[in-house]
């Protein structure tokens, strides 16, 4: 039997990012996760140049656009071509419980890293639980 974690968080995002984009990312396959207080994604951009990608955060979408050109011999044929060649781009909304304003991203071996921190609010508190005072009204009769 295979067991599946539920986690609310990614269900949310995965649900926004589904709707949004549908399910083709043919040009940029993600991966979300959830790590500690913060949301994980990564995206496969192999072949692409850090200054070539562009990553924007505004009214909750966060915006990820990079841009690849192939390059081919004079003498070659091209008979199939699969990777992507121009400019691609992927928009994903960002839930409330996230702080959009602490996004962070790197960018290293062909994998685009971004780090969104959940907000405050969102986090797991404990929560005092204070006793009554002990001077309970006495009933006599």
């Amino acid at each position: 039997m295979l067991l599946e974690r539920f986690d609310p968080f990614l269900a949310e995002f995965d649900r926004l990012a589904t709707r949004a984009l549908g399910t083709d990312a043919a040009g940029m396959p993600m991966d979300v996760v959830r790590q500690g207080d913060e949301l994980v994604v990564r995206f496969d951009l192999p072949g692409v140049s850090g200054d070539k990608i562009s990553l924007t955060a505004e009214n909750r979408t966060l915006t990820v656009s990079a841009e690849r050109h192939a390059s081919y011999g004079e003498k070659e044929q091209v008979l199939v071509q699969e990777r992507f060649d121009g400019t691609v781009t992927r928009r994903l909304r960002i839930p409330d419980w996230v702080d959009g304003e602490r996004v962070s991203a790197e960018y290293a071996d062909g994998v685009l890293c971004v780090r969104l921190p959940l907000a405050e609010q969102a986090k797991p508190r404990r929560i005092e639980v204070r006793s009554g005072s002990s001077s309970q009204p006495q009933i006599s009769g």
